[in-house]
């Protein structure tokens, strides 16, 4: 790739602030300044950016020919459907990132689009519905579990699915783990040998390391090949490697081979779906859409058999199919190894950039891919087949999407707005008797929980600390360190209203505009007037919608009225505060827990200016414990490795404050 960084078209890169907001105009109005930045695009293969005045990210597009594309927009033209024009008129800035070619443009695209979610591109939904494979790589003993949350800690490890059939899935990994010698717990049973799995030949003794990592990795590359859907190539493997250990008469060895060999064809035994053709390999995806959300199924046909069937959903608001499948398509084979990548793969409509993806999958798997879209006999027989399932999924996905608006919706008329809330947060505290206090802040957006939006706080109010605690002070707090920048913001008269608008619609894509459409506080009428008195010093108790989820009787009570409002535990309204109230207590207390866990695990040593981890390790190795510490004298404690003189003198005077206070008045 020629270029690396983005390119802001015509000006170095402004800070995203909300100061700068009224600096910026929106191309449309102001044809030179358009005109300019269009001749400084480059006709180029890369990635183009746009931004709007608020410098958030609207969309991310590639082109072999940048300068032709980013133009076409904004040419007066009925091409373009609704979804585009809206788009077009918010653009206030472009970015370029130029490329080697079209198709490294294809791979910076996928990227950007998965790393910044800009709004108006297809995006695929991670509502946690389909479970993942995770094989860390990253770790010298690599673990294999199955997960919801598809989070890169480290480049190297890698995640297979997504997967529909959480059954199917289990039962896999667990004929997997009986078959192959695999780490079989996440953390050691004893200290100091092995457990029950490594007699019975489940575990190679990974804690003890009795296998090397590097005969480890090698045994976990065949179990991979098994998610990979090379169920065919690996029997062939471990046929020929058992046929080696019975010609050099390792007989026992042969054996274990032959119990992998049967643990695989169980894999298989009751696959009830297969075709005639068992020489080609291929992927199947076809979509059903409502246009609002679609579901995509991906089926993986290996020599004959479905071997793997992945879901995926998206927002298919003013999309053709034809691009969301491009989407899925994109989005899958990027984060897939070359081996995987089928020589066919068929689809039910064609895509938008047909041959762009056939030259970029067959650069990726080092073979010619071919893309087609059948229309007869038995490969449109196949794609209807996996259109039904998608059908499925997706009355599944409605299903669950029409209660989220229904909750939306009653929640909407319990606390009277005129409008359904878009963005709710709660909010709630956790101590014992007052120590290690802290406090929780959850976001739900359109009723689904935004993890990348929770919050955290310590709080820091001197008079709340261990033996006295005070929930309506901490609620306080947090009321004014949450919303103070927005009081700020207020107070400059600076687009308060414009950004409160843009936080609640569908155009929130980063954390600067978190206004809340509803905050909700866990606890009475005592947490409710403590976070209101707090937004009154902010100037902000008029503008925000709160109220308070009691336990007891799950009553919500709102400012200014003493009775709870007139709702019913089971309706849908109060059913999704409820959902907010357990996911704040929960997370609250979690964090609550580590605080305290961090607490107790730290030696007092660390109290001590000048003494790291590392410091300390060497200290409590030379003296033993704490208390041979306190006894010895400067000189002693100046004998420890890294210690001098002077940090000696500094341990010493910790643990003897009378003697240096005395010091201090002789001086």
């Amino acid at each position: 790739m020629r270029l690396t960084s983005h390119q802001r078209v015509g000006h170095t890169a402004v800070e995203n602030n909300l100061s700068n907001a009224s600096q910026r105009t929106i191309l449309l109005k102001d044809e030179n300044r358009l005109e300019q930045r269009l001749r400084e695009i480059p006709a180029e293969p890369g990635c183009y950016l746009m931004r709007d005045v608020e410098d958030r990210l609207l969309y991310v597009g590639k082109s072999k020919c940048l300068r032709n594309r980013v133009r076409s927009y904004f040419r007066s033209s009925s091409d373009h459907g609704p979804r585009i024009r809206l788009m077009v008129r918010q653009i206030s800035e472009i970015e370029f990132i130029v490329t080697d070619s079209e198709a490294e443009s294809l791979v910076l695209e996928s990227n950007l689009i998965k790393n910044q979610q800009p709004h108006f591109n297809v995006l695929l939904k991670d509502d946690k519905k389909y479970p993942y494979l995770c094989i860390t790589w990253s770790e010298e003993y690599p673990r294999i579990f199955i997960t919801r949350r598809r989070r890169f800690r480290n480049k190297n490890d890698r995640f297979y699915g997504p997967y529909v059939d959480v059954g199917l899935l289990r039962r896999t990994l667990f004929l997997v783990k009986r078959s192959f010698p695999l780490r079989q717990r996440p953390r050691p049973l004893h200290q100091d040998r092995t457990c029950l799995n490594y007699s019975i030949g489940r575990c190679p003794g990974v804690c003890q390391q009795k296998i090397t990592p590097q005969d480890y990795h090698q045994v976990l590359r065949k179990v991979a090949m098994v998610f990979q859907g090379r169920n065919q190539e690996l029997k062939v493997l471990l046929e020929n490697q058992m046929e080696r250990y019975s010609d050099r008469m390792d007989y026992e060895s042969a054996a274990n081979i032959r119990d992998q060999i049967k643990g695989l064809e169980q894999l298989t035994e009751g696959q009830k779906m297969s075709l005639p053709d068992s020489s080609v390999s291929r992927d199947v995806l076809a979509i059903a859409s409502d246009h609002r959300v679609a579901a995509v199924q991906l089926f993986q046909m290996r020599a004959g058999k479905l071997v793997n069937r992945l879901g995926f959903t998206a927002d298919a608001v003013d999309q053709t199919l034809g691009s969301v499948l491009q989407r899925v398509i994109e989005e899958h084979y990027s984060q897939v190894d070359a081996v995987e990548v089928p020589p066919e793969v068929l689809v039910q409509y064609s895509l938008p950039q047909q041959e762009l993806l056939v030259d970029w999958l067959s650069e990726h798997r080092g073979r010619r891919v071919q893309i087609s879209c059948p229309q007869r006999q038995a490969k449109a027989e196949l794609i209807e087949l996996v259109e039904r399932n998608a059908v499925f999924e997706l009355s599944r996905a409605k299903s669950g999407q029409q209660q989220q608006e229904l909750a939306t919706e009653d929640l909407a008329q319990l606390l009277e707005l005129t409008t359904q809330p878009r963005r709710i947060e709660g909010y709630d505290i956790s101590h014992i008797q007052g120590s290690d206090a802290v406090a929780s802040q959850v976001v739900f957006i359109d009723g689904l929980p935004a993890k990348q939006h929770y919050r955290k706080y310590k709080i820091k109010s001197s008079s709340i600390k261990s033996g006295h605690s005070d929930d309506f002070m901490a609620m306080a707090e947090i009321m004014r360190r949450r919303f103070r920048r927005w009081a700020r913001v207020k107070q400059e008269g600076s687009n308060f209203e414009n950004l409160q608008r843009c936080s609640g619609s569908t155009l929130q894509t980063d954390g600067l505009n978190d206004w809340p459409d509803v905050v909700m506080i866990d606890g009475g009428k005592g947490q409710l007037a403590s976070a209101m008195e707090a937004l009154r010093e902010l100037d902000l108790h008029e503008d925000l919608v709160v109220c308070s989820l009691a336990k007891k009787h799950e009553q919500i009570f709102v400012p200014g009225q003493s009775k709870p409002l007139d709702s019913d535990p089971d309706q849908l309204g109060v059913v999704l505060l409820r959902r907010l109230r357990d996911e704040a207590h929960r997370f609250a207390v979690s964090y609550h827990r580590q605080q305290r866990g961090v607490r107790m695990n730290r030696s007092r040593l660390t109290d001590i200016p000048g003494l790291g981890p590392r410091r300390v390790r060497d200290l409590l190795a030379h003296f033993q414990s704490i208390d041979a510490i306190q006894l010895a004298s400067v000189q002693q404690i100046s004998q420890a490795p890294g210690l001098g003189p002077a940090l000696a003198l500094q341990v010493w005077t910790y643990f003897h404050p009378e003697a240096d206070m005395a010091l201090e008045e002789v001086a």
